[in-house]
Protein backbone atom coordinates (compact mmCIF):
# COMPACT_ATOMS: atom_id res chain seq x y z
CA UNK A 1 0.00 0.00 0.00
CA UNK A 2 2.86 2.51 0.67
CA UNK A 3 4.55 1.93 -2.38
CA UNK A 4 1.62 2.31 -4.48
CA UNK A 5 0.77 5.54 -2.51
CA UNK A 6 4.69 6.79 -3.60
CA UNK A 7 4.23 6.07 -6.83
CA UNK A 8 1.06 8.03 -7.01
CA UNK A 9 3.05 11.09 -5.49
CA UNK A 10 5.33 10.65 -7.48
CA UNK A 11 3.65 10.75 -10.98
CA UNK A 12 1.62 13.47 -9.21
CA UNK A 13 5.02 15.36 -8.92
CA UNK A 14 6.15 14.62 -12.48
CA UNK A 15 3.11 15.55 -14.24
CA UNK A 16 3.02 18.78 -12.38
CA UNK A 17 7.01 19.70 -12.94
CA UNK A 18 6.45 18.54 -16.42
CA UNK A 19 3.61 21.28 -16.78
CA UNK A 20 6.12 23.72 -14.94
CA UNK A 21 8.91 22.68 -17.72
CA UNK A 22 6.46 23.93 -20.52
CA UNK A 23 6.37 27.35 -18.75
CA UNK A 24 9.49 28.77 -19.42
CA UNK A 25 11.25 25.85 -17.65
CA UNK A 26 9.69 27.94 -14.03
CA UNK A 27 10.25 26.26 -10.85
CA UNK A 28 8.54 27.20 -7.24
CA UNK A 29 11.88 26.63 -5.58
CA UNK A 30 14.60 27.42 -7.78
CA UNK A 31 17.36 25.16 -5.41
CA UNK A 32 15.09 21.78 -5.62
CA UNK A 33 17.18 19.14 -6.90
CA UNK A 34 16.51 18.64 -10.91
CA UNK A 35 16.83 15.40 -12.86
CA UNK A 36 18.05 17.20 -16.18
CA UNK A 37 21.63 19.16 -16.99
CA UNK A 38 20.91 22.51 -15.18
CA UNK A 39 23.28 25.17 -13.36
CA UNK A 40 22.06 26.39 -9.82
CA UNK A 41 23.86 29.39 -9.73
CA UNK A 42 24.96 32.65 -11.78
CA UNK A 43 28.79 32.49 -10.99
CA UNK A 44 28.57 28.72 -12.55
CA UNK A 45 30.59 28.72 -15.70
CA UNK A 46 31.36 25.97 -18.47
CA UNK A 47 30.00 23.16 -16.80
CA UNK A 48 31.33 19.86 -18.93
CA UNK A 49 30.74 16.21 -18.49
CA UNK A 50 31.81 13.43 -20.68
CA UNK A 51 34.09 10.29 -20.91
CA UNK A 52 37.47 11.04 -19.98
CA UNK A 53 39.44 10.01 -22.89
CA UNK A 54 37.34 12.49 -25.25
CA UNK A 55 36.31 15.90 -24.86
CA UNK A 56 33.36 15.66 -27.72
CA UNK A 57 32.00 12.19 -26.04
CA UNK A 58 29.01 11.89 -24.41
CA UNK A 59 28.49 11.24 -20.86
CA UNK A 60 28.45 7.67 -21.15
CA UNK A 61 30.66 4.98 -19.58
CA UNK A 62 30.55 0.87 -19.94
CA UNK A 63 30.00 -1.15 -17.06
CA UNK A 64 32.55 -2.65 -14.61
CA UNK A 65 35.30 -1.21 -17.68
CA UNK A 66 37.20 1.21 -15.57
CA UNK A 67 35.97 3.61 -18.01
CA UNK A 68 35.83 7.64 -15.83
CA UNK A 69 33.68 10.58 -16.36
CA UNK A 70 35.66 13.84 -15.92
CA UNK A 71 33.65 16.58 -14.03
CA UNK A 72 34.40 20.26 -14.91
CA UNK A 73 33.43 23.53 -14.57
CA UNK A 74 34.50 27.07 -13.69
CA UNK A 75 33.35 29.63 -10.62
CA UNK A 76 33.60 33.32 -11.79
CA UNK A 77 33.86 34.42 -7.95
CA UNK A 78 37.24 33.10 -8.51
CA UNK A 79 37.97 31.97 -5.03
CA UNK A 80 38.31 28.59 -3.27
CA UNK A 81 34.92 26.96 -1.97
CA UNK A 82 34.23 23.14 -0.84
CA UNK A 83 32.46 21.41 -3.56
CA UNK A 84 31.58 17.91 -2.85
CA UNK A 85 29.51 15.53 -5.47
CA UNK A 86 27.08 12.56 -5.27
CA UNK A 87 24.95 10.79 -7.72
CA UNK A 88 21.25 9.63 -7.78
CA UNK A 89 20.76 6.22 -9.84
CA UNK A 90 17.26 6.95 -12.61
CA UNK A 91 14.64 5.18 -14.67
CA UNK A 92 14.99 4.84 -18.68
CA UNK A 93 12.83 8.77 -18.45
CA UNK A 94 14.85 10.29 -15.74
CA UNK A 95 12.99 10.01 -12.51
CA UNK A 96 14.50 9.11 -9.74
CA UNK A 97 14.37 5.46 -9.59
CA UNK A 98 13.26 3.33 -6.45
CA UNK A 99 16.69 1.89 -5.49
CA UNK A 100 18.56 2.95 -1.96
CA UNK A 101 21.90 4.87 -2.05
CA UNK A 102 23.67 1.77 -0.65
CA UNK A 103 21.78 -0.80 -4.02
CA UNK A 104 23.67 1.26 -6.53
CA UNK A 105 26.47 2.94 -5.01
CA UNK A 106 29.56 1.13 -3.11
CA UNK A 107 32.45 2.46 -1.24
CA UNK A 108 32.07 6.45 -0.47
CA UNK A 109 28.69 8.30 -1.58
CA UNK A 110 29.99 11.46 -1.76
CA UNK A 111 33.42 12.99 -3.26
CA UNK A 112 35.06 16.27 -2.51
CA UNK A 113 36.09 18.08 -5.41
CA UNK A 114 39.80 18.76 -4.45
CA UNK A 115 41.52 19.64 -7.64
CA UNK A 116 41.44 23.19 -8.52
CA UNK A 117 43.57 25.93 -10.33
CA UNK A 118 42.65 29.90 -10.62
CA UNK A 119 42.89 31.24 -13.83
CA UNK A 120 45.97 32.79 -15.47
CA UNK A 121 46.57 35.76 -17.62
CA UNK A 122 42.82 36.46 -18.30
CA UNK A 123 40.48 39.67 -17.50
CA UNK A 124 37.28 37.51 -16.12
CA UNK A 125 38.74 35.62 -12.93
CA UNK A 126 37.71 32.35 -12.35
CA UNK A 127 38.45 28.83 -10.80
CA UNK A 128 38.42 26.07 -12.42
CA UNK A 129 37.35 22.86 -11.09
CA UNK A 130 37.23 19.50 -12.41
CA UNK A 131 36.89 15.92 -10.68
CA UNK A 132 37.30 12.31 -12.36
CA UNK A 133 34.95 9.41 -11.48
CA UNK A 134 33.69 7.14 -10.66
CA UNK A 135 36.76 5.67 -8.56
CA UNK A 136 37.71 2.96 -6.20
CA UNK A 137 35.83 4.66 -3.40
CA UNK A 138 32.99 5.12 -5.55
CA UNK A 139 32.15 2.47 -7.51
CA UNK A 140 28.55 2.55 -9.91
CA UNK A 141 27.17 -0.96 -8.80
CA UNK A 142 24.25 -0.82 -11.08
CA UNK A 143 23.84 0.27 -14.96
CA UNK A 144 21.26 2.74 -15.67
CA UNK A 145 20.82 6.44 -16.19
CA UNK A 146 22.62 8.84 -13.42
CA UNK A 147 22.13 11.97 -12.24
CA UNK A 148 25.58 13.49 -10.80
CA UNK A 149 25.14 17.02 -8.58
CA UNK A 150 27.42 19.01 -7.25
CA UNK A 151 26.45 20.78 -3.82
CA UNK A 152 28.61 23.37 -1.77
CA UNK A 153 29.74 23.52 1.86
CA UNK A 154 28.82 20.03 2.42
CA UNK A 155 24.84 20.83 2.28
CA UNK A 156 22.95 18.92 -0.11
CA UNK A 157 20.55 21.49 -0.23
CA UNK A 158 22.92 24.21 -1.64
CA UNK A 159 22.78 22.82 -5.38
CA UNK A 160 25.63 23.74 -8.18
CA UNK A 161 25.01 22.17 -10.55
CA UNK A 162 23.22 18.32 -12.22
CA UNK A 163 24.22 16.49 -15.03
CA UNK A 164 22.92 12.99 -16.55
CA UNK A 165 25.42 10.56 -17.30
CA UNK A 166 24.52 6.85 -18.32
CA UNK A 167 26.08 3.62 -17.86
CA UNK A 168 25.95 0.62 -19.84
CA UNK A 169 26.28 -3.54 -19.34
CA UNK A 170 26.06 -4.69 -23.24
CA UNK A 171 23.31 -7.53 -22.88
CA UNK A 172 22.01 -7.19 -26.21
CA UNK A 173 23.07 -5.99 -29.89
CA UNK A 174 21.51 -2.93 -31.87
CA UNK A 175 21.80 -2.95 -35.90
CA UNK A 176 20.34 0.13 -37.61
CA UNK A 177 20.47 2.43 -40.24
CA UNK A 178 19.35 5.61 -41.44
CA UNK A 179 16.93 7.14 -44.47
CA UNK A 180 14.93 9.28 -46.15
CA UNK A 181 11.70 9.32 -44.57
CA UNK A 182 8.77 8.11 -46.49
CA UNK A 183 5.39 10.27 -47.52
CA UNK A 184 4.46 13.60 -48.75
CA UNK A 185 7.53 15.82 -47.89
CA UNK A 186 8.93 14.58 -45.61
CA UNK A 187 10.97 12.56 -47.96
CA UNK A 188 12.85 16.13 -48.74
CA UNK A 189 13.09 17.03 -44.97
CA UNK A 190 13.22 13.94 -42.68
CA UNK A 191 15.29 11.64 -41.25
CA UNK A 192 14.27 8.05 -40.18
CA UNK A 193 15.91 5.35 -38.43
CA UNK A 194 15.02 1.54 -38.62
CA UNK A 195 16.62 -0.66 -36.39
CA UNK A 196 16.56 -4.25 -34.55
CA UNK A 197 17.85 -5.47 -31.66
CA UNK A 198 19.33 -9.07 -31.02
CA UNK A 199 18.88 -10.75 -27.80
CA UNK A 200 20.36 -14.17 -28.77
CA UNK A 201 21.91 -14.78 -25.34
CA UNK A 202 19.61 -12.91 -22.92
CA UNK A 203 16.32 -13.32 -22.20
CA UNK A 204 13.31 -10.59 -22.74
CA UNK A 205 10.02 -12.48 -21.95
CA UNK A 206 7.83 -9.35 -22.52
CA UNK A 207 9.12 -6.62 -24.49
CA UNK A 208 6.13 -4.42 -24.92
CA UNK A 209 6.15 -4.44 -20.83
CA UNK A 210 9.75 -4.74 -19.31
CA UNK A 211 11.58 -3.35 -22.41
CA UNK A 212 12.08 0.98 -23.30
CA UNK A 213 14.17 1.97 -26.06
CA UNK A 214 14.86 6.00 -25.95
CA UNK A 215 16.21 7.56 -29.41
CA UNK A 216 18.42 10.98 -29.25
CA UNK A 217 19.60 13.37 -31.85
CA UNK A 218 22.77 15.03 -31.49
CA UNK A 219 22.50 14.81 -27.96
CA UNK A 220 19.55 16.77 -26.96
CA UNK A 221 16.54 15.97 -24.71
CA UNK A 222 14.40 18.26 -25.35
CA UNK A 223 13.13 16.19 -28.74
CA UNK A 224 14.14 12.61 -27.65
CA UNK A 225 11.62 10.19 -28.46
CA UNK A 226 10.28 7.65 -25.83
CA UNK A 227 7.93 4.64 -25.73
CA UNK A 228 8.59 3.08 -29.24
CA UNK A 229 7.51 -0.33 -29.67
CA UNK A 230 8.56 -3.31 -31.55
CA UNK A 231 6.85 -4.06 -35.44
CA UNK A 232 7.94 -7.39 -35.32
CA UNK A 233 9.14 -9.73 -32.70
CA UNK A 234 10.67 -12.83 -32.62
CA UNK A 235 12.66 -14.72 -29.55
CA UNK A 236 15.87 -13.53 -30.74
CA UNK A 237 15.21 -10.50 -32.29
CA UNK A 238 13.22 -7.35 -32.40
CA UNK A 239 12.70 -5.38 -35.28
CA UNK A 240 11.88 -1.34 -35.48
CA UNK A 241 10.83 0.03 -38.70
CA UNK A 242 7.79 2.20 -40.34
CA UNK A 243 7.08 4.21 -37.08
CA UNK A 244 6.63 7.30 -37.20
CA UNK A 245 8.48 8.10 -33.95
CA UNK A 246 11.52 7.30 -35.25
CA UNK A 247 11.23 10.00 -38.03
CA UNK A 248 13.39 13.21 -37.11
CA UNK A 249 13.69 16.33 -38.81
CA UNK A 250 16.50 16.79 -40.76
CA UNK A 251 17.31 20.19 -39.64
CA UNK A 252 20.05 21.88 -41.14
CA UNK A 253 23.99 22.15 -39.95
CA UNK A 254 24.68 24.26 -37.44
CA UNK A 255 25.61 28.06 -37.73
CA UNK A 256 28.95 28.31 -36.05
CA UNK A 257 31.25 31.11 -34.82
CA UNK A 258 35.25 31.07 -33.82
CA UNK A 259 36.36 33.22 -30.58
CA UNK A 260 39.26 31.66 -29.85
CA UNK A 261 41.53 34.45 -30.94
CA UNK A 262 40.36 38.13 -29.44
CA UNK A 263 43.19 40.11 -31.41
CA UNK A 264 41.45 38.40 -34.73
CA UNK A 265 38.62 39.01 -36.66
CA UNK A 266 37.17 35.53 -38.05
CA UNK A 267 34.44 35.65 -40.64
CA UNK A 268 31.45 35.59 -38.54
CA UNK A 269 32.46 38.47 -35.96
CA UNK A 270 31.60 41.86 -36.71
CA UNK A 271 33.01 44.08 -33.75
CA UNK A 272 35.28 42.82 -30.59
CA UNK A 273 35.08 45.89 -28.29
CA UNK A 274 36.01 46.03 -24.25
CA UNK A 275 33.76 47.37 -21.64
CA UNK A 276 34.22 50.24 -19.36
CA UNK A 277 34.62 47.37 -16.61
CA UNK A 278 37.66 45.61 -18.64
CA UNK A 279 35.10 43.31 -19.74
CA UNK A 280 35.38 41.29 -23.61
CA UNK A 281 32.60 41.73 -26.27
CA UNK A 282 32.01 40.49 -29.11
CA UNK A 283 29.19 41.39 -31.89
CA UNK A 284 28.52 38.23 -34.35
CA UNK A 285 27.64 39.10 -37.91
CA UNK A 286 24.08 39.34 -38.74
CA UNK A 287 22.36 36.23 -39.03
CA UNK A 288 20.23 35.08 -41.57
CA UNK A 289 16.83 32.58 -42.13
CA UNK A 290 17.90 29.86 -43.54
CA UNK A 291 14.29 28.12 -43.99
CA UNK A 292 13.83 28.57 -47.52
CA UNK A 293 17.50 28.25 -48.79
CA UNK A 294 19.46 25.47 -50.25
CA UNK A 295 20.93 22.97 -48.14
CA UNK A 296 24.72 23.37 -48.28
CA UNK A 297 27.33 20.62 -46.44
CA UNK A 298 30.09 21.74 -44.22
CA UNK A 299 31.77 20.16 -41.49
CA UNK A 300 30.65 21.03 -37.55
CA UNK A 301 30.88 19.27 -34.09
CA UNK A 302 26.94 18.88 -33.86
CA UNK A 303 26.04 21.83 -31.38
CA UNK A 304 29.15 20.88 -29.80
CA UNK A 305 32.08 23.54 -28.74
CA UNK A 306 36.05 23.34 -28.06
CA UNK A 307 37.62 25.95 -25.68
CA UNK A 308 40.72 27.28 -26.71
CA UNK A 309 42.86 30.33 -26.46
CA UNK A 310 44.78 30.93 -29.85
CA UNK A 311 46.18 34.12 -28.10
CA UNK A 312 48.23 32.03 -25.44
CA UNK A 313 49.99 29.27 -25.44
CA UNK A 314 49.04 27.72 -22.09
CA UNK A 315 46.40 25.52 -20.95
CA UNK A 316 43.45 26.30 -22.48
CA UNK A 317 41.36 25.65 -19.54
CA UNK A 318 42.86 28.11 -17.29
CA UNK A 319 44.04 31.01 -20.14
CA UNK A 320 40.39 31.10 -22.15
CA UNK A 321 38.49 34.09 -21.33
CA UNK A 322 35.05 35.28 -20.43
CA UNK A 323 33.47 36.63 -23.25
CA UNK A 324 29.84 38.63 -23.75
CA UNK A 325 28.82 37.04 -27.63
CA UNK A 326 25.35 38.71 -28.60
CA UNK A 327 23.45 37.43 -31.22
CA UNK A 328 21.32 38.79 -33.56
CA UNK A 329 18.42 37.09 -36.30
CA UNK A 330 15.83 39.43 -38.08
CA UNK A 331 12.41 38.54 -38.26
CA UNK A 332 9.56 40.47 -39.28
CA UNK A 333 7.35 40.65 -36.93
CA UNK A 334 7.45 39.46 -32.99
CA UNK A 335 5.71 35.86 -32.44
CA UNK A 336 2.88 35.93 -30.65
CA UNK A 337 2.99 31.81 -29.98
CA UNK A 338 6.34 31.65 -28.75
CA UNK A 339 9.93 32.21 -28.14
CA UNK A 340 13.20 32.15 -30.17
CA UNK A 341 16.27 30.43 -27.94
CA UNK A 342 19.92 29.83 -28.76
CA UNK A 343 20.25 26.19 -28.92
CA UNK A 344 23.39 23.83 -28.42
CA UNK A 345 25.86 22.32 -25.72
CA UNK A 346 26.98 26.34 -25.38
CA UNK A 347 23.62 26.71 -23.84
CA UNK A 348 23.42 23.08 -22.25
CA UNK A 349 20.64 22.18 -24.99
CA UNK A 350 18.00 24.00 -22.81
CA UNK A 351 15.13 26.14 -23.69
CA UNK A 352 14.87 28.77 -20.67
CA UNK A 353 15.26 32.04 -19.43
CA UNK A 354 19.28 32.40 -19.97
CA UNK A 355 19.19 31.96 -23.90
CA UNK A 356 15.93 33.22 -24.75
CA UNK A 357 15.87 35.94 -27.25
CA UNK A 358 14.25 39.21 -26.94
CA UNK A 359 12.16 41.04 -29.97
CA UNK A 360 14.47 44.30 -30.52
CA UNK A 361 11.21 46.41 -32.57
CA UNK A 362 13.74 49.19 -33.99
CA UNK A 363 15.62 46.77 -35.58
CA UNK A 364 13.12 44.37 -36.34
CA UNK A 365 14.52 41.05 -35.03
CA UNK A 366 15.32 38.99 -31.96
CA UNK A 367 18.49 39.34 -29.96
CA UNK A 368 20.30 37.61 -27.71
CA UNK A 369 23.40 37.91 -25.19
CA UNK A 370 25.76 35.16 -23.85
CA UNK A 371 28.64 34.89 -21.17
CA UNK A 372 30.92 32.41 -22.71
CA UNK A 373 34.55 30.80 -22.52
CA UNK A 374 36.94 31.54 -25.36
CA UNK A 375 36.49 28.90 -28.05
CA UNK A 376 34.92 27.64 -31.23
CA UNK A 377 31.02 26.77 -31.16
CA UNK A 378 28.47 25.25 -33.01
CA UNK A 379 24.43 26.80 -32.36
CA UNK A 380 21.01 27.04 -34.11
CA UNK A 381 17.99 28.89 -33.37
CA UNK A 382 15.23 26.87 -32.16
CA UNK A 383 11.07 27.96 -31.90
CA UNK A 384 9.42 26.87 -28.64
CA UNK A 385 5.70 26.99 -29.08
CA UNK A 386 3.94 27.75 -25.98
CA UNK A 387 2.97 24.80 -23.87
CA UNK A 388 5.41 22.44 -25.36
CA UNK A 389 8.94 21.17 -24.61
CA UNK A 390 10.53 20.69 -27.51
CA UNK A 391 12.22 23.15 -29.53
CA UNK A 392 11.49 23.16 -33.77
CA UNK A 393 14.96 24.88 -35.11
CA UNK A 394 13.15 24.05 -39.15
CA UNK A 395 11.04 28.07 -38.36
CA UNK A 396 14.73 29.60 -39.48
CA UNK A 397 17.37 27.01 -40.09
CA UNK A 398 15.65 24.95 -42.73
CA UNK A 399 14.80 21.50 -42.83
CA UNK A 400 17.00 18.94 -44.87
CA UNK A 401 16.77 14.99 -45.17
CA UNK A 402 20.60 14.87 -46.04
CA UNK A 403 22.24 17.21 -43.23
CA UNK A 404 24.55 15.15 -41.21
CA UNK A 405 23.32 14.20 -37.41
CA UNK A 406 24.68 12.24 -34.34
CA UNK A 407 21.71 9.43 -33.42
CA UNK A 408 21.95 7.39 -29.96
CA UNK A 409 19.92 4.53 -29.37
CA UNK A 410 19.84 2.81 -25.71
CA UNK A 411 17.93 -0.26 -24.68
CA UNK A 412 16.66 -0.28 -21.19
CA UNK A 413 15.28 -3.73 -19.63
CA UNK A 414 13.41 -3.93 -16.62
CA UNK A 415 13.30 -7.36 -15.69
CA UNK A 416 10.62 -9.50 -13.21
CA UNK A 417 11.45 -9.22 -10.08
CA UNK A 418 13.62 -5.90 -10.04
CA UNK A 419 12.60 -2.63 -9.47
CA UNK A 420 14.69 -0.16 -11.94
CA UNK A 421 15.90 0.09 -15.89
CA UNK A 422 19.34 -1.78 -16.62
CA UNK A 423 20.85 -0.09 -19.72
CA UNK A 424 21.88 -2.96 -22.19
CA UNK A 425 22.32 -1.98 -25.16
CA UNK A 426 23.02 1.18 -27.07
CA UNK A 427 24.34 1.86 -30.70
CA UNK A 428 25.82 5.37 -31.67
CA UNK A 429 25.75 6.09 -35.32
CA UNK A 430 26.08 8.77 -38.36
CA UNK A 431 23.72 9.67 -40.89
CA UNK A 432 26.08 10.67 -42.91
CA UNK A 433 28.94 7.45 -42.10
CA UNK A 434 27.52 4.12 -43.22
Amino acid sequence: MFKFYKSYLLLSFLFFGQFLLAQEDEYVNENQLRYDDYVYKPNIKTAQLYESTWEYSAPLIKFNAGEQLLLSFDDIDADQKQYSLSVVHCDAKWNPSDLMQSEFLQGFYDLNIINFNFSINTLQKYTHYSILFPTQNMILSKSGNYIVYVYQDGDKKNLVLTRRFMVYDEKVSVTGNIQQAIGDDEQYEKQHIDFSIINTSYDITNSSVDLKVVLTQNNRWDNTVYDIKPTFNTPQQLTYSLDKLSTFNGGNEFRYFDIRSLRTYTERINNITKDENNKNHVELMVDENRSLKNYIFYNDFNGSFLIKNRDMSGNNDLEADYVFVKFFLPFDNAAANGNFYVLGKLTNWKLDKGNKMEYNYKRQGYECTLYIKQGYYNYIYAFLKDKTIAGDETVVEGNHWETENDYSIYVYHRQRGTYYDQLIGVRRFNSRKR
